[in-house]
C-alpha cells in the first residue's frame, strides 16, 4: 500500500455506498486524486467503476459517503452541477455534433455573447486557445466530423477544460483509437499533468495503464481493493488484484477433470482479421467438434472478435474462411446462413425481448434466417419450444410465459435454445454464464460440452478463468486487442494464464 504523502488530494471520495433494487453497486468505495497526477481506475466488468464515476459526476446520488473537492464537501446533483464545481468528464464515445464546427462543439450550450448575440470571433479565439493548450492546431471553423477520431477526442477534452475543470475524468477514451492516436492523447495528458491537472483515467488496457499512470486504484465487487503507486505494482499483481486470485494460485489451480477429445477438420479460419481501433490482425482457427476458449481481461478483444465473426461489426481488413472458402459477413444474417450462432454477453439489450413469450423469443433466429415471408407455423413453433424447454430443463409455467418473468439462468437457456433451433455448425458463446446461479451455470456448460462432443464447434468467452480452463480443448489468450498466446488443454493453469494476460510470459 501507499506510504503517507504530504500532498493534499484535490478530490477525496470516502465511504461511498450505492444500491439499486437487488444489486449492491458500491460498498465503502473511495478514491483520492492529487493535482499533477494521472490516476488510473482499474477493475473487471461489474467492479463498480462506472457507478463511482456517475456518483462523482452527479448522475447518481449515494446513500452514504462523502466527496471533498479542494477541501470543501460537495454533493453534485447533476452533470451540470459537477461541471460547475470543476469536475469534467469525457466519455468513451465522443458525444458531440459532427455537423457543427469545432468551435461550436467546444462552446455548445455556453456560447460567449455580445449585445445578446453570439460572439463568433471570441468563440473561435477561445476555442483555438483551448486546443493550443492541448498542442492541437486546426481550423476551428471546420465541421468536427471532417477530423479523425483522435482530434475529435481532443475537442471533447478541450470542451471539458473550457469550464475551468480542476478534475478531468476520461472514461475509456482510447477504446476507438489506434496506436498513433493513443500516443497523441497521452502526450496531451502528460502536458495537462505538468500544468497541475488531476486526471482520472479509466481503461482496461494494461499497456496503457503502465504507459501513463502515476497511481492506480483497483476496484473489485463494488469496493476499493487498494491504491498503489504504478511503479510499485507489477502487472501480475495488478491482474491478481482485479480478478481476486489468491497469491498461491499456482498451487490451487487446475485444468479440471474434463477429458480432451479428437476434433475434426478446420471449420473456420481467420487470416489477419482486423478492425481499426478495435482488434489487431488476428489469425484464428476453429475445428469441427472443438471447444475453443478465449481468455483475457475485459477490453482484451474477446467480444470484439466474436462480433466480427458474426457480422455484428464490420471487418476492415483480412479474411474469414468457412470450410476453406472466403466469406464476407456484411450482417449477422450472412453469418447465420453459414451456420453460425451467437449468444451475446448483453442478455438484456442484445438477447431477450422481455415482453415476448418463451416461444416467441426461442424462434426469433430461425425466423430471421427463413425471412419474413416464410413464417414458421404456430404448431412448429410450439413443438420447438416444448422440445428445448424439456431438453435444457427450462423452468417456466408455460411456453407462452413472458421471458422477462423467468430467472436469469432460465432466460439464458432460452437464448441458447434460440440458436440451437437453427442447427448451427458453430456456436459463439460470449459470457453465457454471467450473472446466473451455480447450478444453472453447470447445466448450461454440461449441455454445451455435450454438443461439442457431437460435432458442433464452440467459441467460448468467459471472464471466469477456471471455467475456461475446465471446458476448453484449446485456449487463445488475448491482451490489449491482440492474441498473445495459444495453448492446448493442460498446458496452462490459472496462475500461468494470469502471467500471460499480464504480459509476463507463460
Amino acid at each position: 500500500m501507499l506510504a503517507p504523502t504530504i500532498n493534499v488530494p484535490v478530490l477525496e471520495v470516502t465511504g461511498i455506498h450505492k444500491q439499486f433494487p437487488g444489486v449492491r453497486a458500491l460498498a465503502d468505495a473511495g478514491l483520492r486524486l492529487y493535482p499533477g497526477e494521472v490516476h488510473t481506475l482499474m477493475g473487471q466488468n461489474g467492479a463498480g467503476k462506472s457507478t463511482l464515476i456517475k456518483v462523482l459526476t452527479g448522475v447518481y446520488q449515494p446513500e452514504r459517503g462523502s466527496i471533498v473537492l479542494g477541501g470543501v464537501p460537495i454533493a453534485p446533483r447533476s452533470t451540470q452541477d459537477a461541471q460547475t464545481l470543476g469536475i469534467s468528464t469525457v466519455y468513451q464515445e465522443v458525444n458531440l455534433c459532427p455537423n457543427l464546427s469545432v468551435a461550436e462543439n467546444i462552446f455548445i450550450g455556453r456560447y460567449p455573447r455580445r449585445w445578446g448575440m453570439i460572439d463568433w470571433r471570441r468563440m473561435r479565439q477561445d476555442a483555438s486557445a483551448l486546443l493550443t493548450r492541448l498542442q492541437v492546431h486546426i481550423d476551428v471553423r471546420q465541421p468536427l466530423g471532417s477530423f479523425p477520431l483522435a482530434i475529435q477526442q481532443m475537442v471533447a477534452i478541450a470542451r471539458a477544460l473550457g469550464v475551468s475543470a480542476r478534475v478531468l475524468i476520461l472514461d475509456e477514451p482510447t477504446s476507438s483509437l489506434d496506436e498513433a492516436e493513443v500516443q497523441l492523447l497521452f502526450a496531451n495528458l502528460r502536458a495537462l499533468r505538468e500544468q497541475g491537472m488531476a486526471i482520472l483515467f479509466v481503461t482496461h488496457f494494461l499497456e496503457q495503464t503502465y504507459a501513463i499512470s502515476d497511481r492506480i486504484t483497483v476496484m473489485r465487487n463494488g469496493e476499493r481493493e487498494g491504491e498503489y503507486l504504478c511503479g510499485e505494482l507489477s502487472r501480475l499483481a495488478l491482474v491478481n488484484k482485479m480478478i481476486g486470485a489468491a497469491p498461491d494460485a499456482a498451487e490451487q489451480a487446475s485444468t479440471g477433470s474434463q477429458e480432451g477429445h479428437e476434433a475434426g477438420d478446420t471449420f473456420l479460419r481467420t487470416r489477419q482479421m482486423a478492425r481499426r481501433g478495435v482488434l489487431a490482425p488476428l489469425d484464428l482457427t476453429l475445428r469441427k467438434g472443438e471447444l475453443l476458449g478465449l481468455a483475457g481481461l475485459l477490453g482484451s478483444g474477446r467480444t470484439e472478435t466474436a462480433r466480427l465473426l458474426f457480422g455484428a461489426d464490420k471487418v476492415d481488413s483480412g479474411a474469414i474462411e468457412i470450410d476453406g472458402r472466403a466469406r464476407t459477413f456484411a450482417t449477422p444474417r450472412d453469418a447465420i446462413a453459414q451456420g453460425i450462432g451467437f449468444c451475446s454477453e448483453d442478455r438484456k439489450h442484445e438477447g431477450a425481448i422481455l415482453d415476448l413469450s418463451v416461444r416467441e423469443n426461442l424462434i426469433l433466429a430461425l425466423q430471421a434466417r427463413q425471412g419474413l415471408l416464410r413464417a414458421i407455423p404456430l404448431r412448429r413453433q410450439q413443438e420447438l419450444a416444448r422440445h428445448y424447454v424439456q431438453q435444457l430443463g427450462i423452468k417456466t409455467a408455460s411456453i407462452e410465459t413472458p421471458i422477462g418473468t423467468l430467472s436469469g439462468g432460465n432466460q439464458q437457456k432460452v437464448l441458447l435454445a434460440r440458436w440451437l433451433a437453427t442447427e448451427p455448425t458453430l456456436m459463439i458463446l460470449d459470457e453465457p454464464t454471467r450473472g446466473i446461479d451455480v447450478r444453472a451455470k453447470q447445466e448450461i456448460m454440461d449441455y454445451v460440452t455435450l454438443l461439442c462432443r457431437k460435432g458442433m464447434s464452440i467459441l467460448f468467452i468467459s471472464s471466469e478463468l477456471p471455467e475456461v480452463l475446465r471446458v476448453s480443448d484449446r485456449i487463445v489468450v488475448m491482451r490489449d486487442r491482440k492474441a498473445c498466446g495459444e495453448y492446448w488443454r493442460g498446458e496452462l493453469d490459472e496462475a500461468t494464464v494470469l502471467h500471460v494476460i499480464a504480459g509476463e510470459g507463460a
